[in-house]
């Protein structure tokens, strides 16, 4: 943090920030804001795990009907 303090909150740690968002709102204080401009690399992991045939199917079938994958209705279950 520069001077060791956050530009809106003036806290001096991690915290204090904490404790400070916790009661305010951003909207109060968007003027004090300034554009930022940075990347960000998520990366998936696959994981494949064994499912008895029967559920297997039933999953298939229930992703066809909504027309999502498989993949994305278990991961909208879980």
């Amino acid at each position: 943090m520069n001077n060791n303090k956050s530009s809106i909150s003036k806290a001096r740690d991690y915290d204090e920030i904490g404790d400070f968002w916790d009661i305010h709102e951003l909207t109060d204080h968007w003027d004090k804001t300034r554009p930022a401009e940075f990347e960000v690399d998520i990366q998936s992991e696959l994981i494949y795990y064994a499912v008895d045939n029967e559920l297997s199917d039933k999953i298939q079938a229930s992703a066809r009907h909504r027309r999502i994958s498989p993949d994305t209705l278990v991961n909208l279950w879980l």
